[in-house]
């Protein structure tokens, strides 16, 4: 497909996120607060689920959907977003991120 249909195409992602030893508090903080930029880039927050056996997976993963490419695009350069990197370094050790599609 041209590139204007991937650029207005939904994008659903699944991502996860570990915490550094001791700093989970320190990520729900920082995802409660950036997790609130995604309707105004048009995107939805569809799942949020956090572990309660810490060490044995993710301490977190969320499905968001972005209404396209742009928008998750400006998401990622969103200025507040950046703002808040020094918080998500000191609490997030690892992210990985899919592009998934959401069965039901």
């Amino acid at each position: 497909k041209s590139d204007w249909w991937n650029a207005r195409a939904v994008i659903s992602l699944c991502v996860s996120l570990w915490a550094f030893e001791g700093k989970v508090d320190e990520l729900v903080a920082y995802e409660d607060e950036v997790l609130e930029l995604l309707r105004e880039h048009g995107a939805e927050l569809v799942s949020r689920v956090r572990s309660v056996e810490p060490g044995t997976g993710p301490s977190e993963v969320q499905i968001i959907e972005f209404p396209s490419q742009d928008a998750f695009d400006a998401y990622m350069v969103d200025p507040r977003r950046a703002a808040m990197a020094d918080r998500r370094d000191a609490a997030v050790a690892r992210t990985d991120v899919q592009r998934v599609t959401i069965i039901t």
